[in-house]
């Protein structure tokens, strides 16, 4: 089979989920995909336990603030990629972060270890900017 056939057999494939998605029982395939919906600073804080104190409450950018028997720390979700990509360019440097899909958590190392048994997400350890980064998964 040459390239372009195959290219073709792929976009319809790729057509034929994405239209079987929509439908009812479509929310499955889409969550095997990665496409379910991310979640909400409250659905996170949920998971460690916390009813989050709104600090930022905007269309693009959501943060709450936790105080658990974990300790304290900020969990920010992002509307978009883009967005989550100008906060950690923004973000401060000297701080670790926990970091998922559009959602990242800020505190101490020692509160990101214990909430990462939880939230998931990778955690970044030193300014993302820099070839030097260093990520536990």
């Amino acid at each position: 089979m040459t390239t372009l056939p195959r290219l073709a057999a792929f976009a319809l494939l790729a057509g034929l989920a994405a239209g079987c998605s929509s439908e009812g029982g479509g929310g499955h395939v889409a969550a095997q995909r990665g496409d379910a919906a991310p979640l909400t600073v409250e659905q996170l804080a949920a998971k460690v336990g916390c009813k989050p104190k709104m600090q930022v409450n905007a269309a693009e950018i959501r943060t709450g603030y936790c105080k658990t028997p974990d300790g304290e720390f900020f969990v920010t979700t992002f509307k978009s990629q883009a967005g989550k990509d100008a906060w950690m360019d923004a973000a401060p440097e000297y701080n670790p972060h926990l970091v998922g899909k559009l959602w990242t958590v800020l505190s101490s190392r020692k509160v990101l270890d214990l909430l990462k048994e939880r939230l998931g997400g990778d955690l970044h350890l030193t300014d993302h900017r820099t070839k030097q980064m260093k990520t536990i998964g």
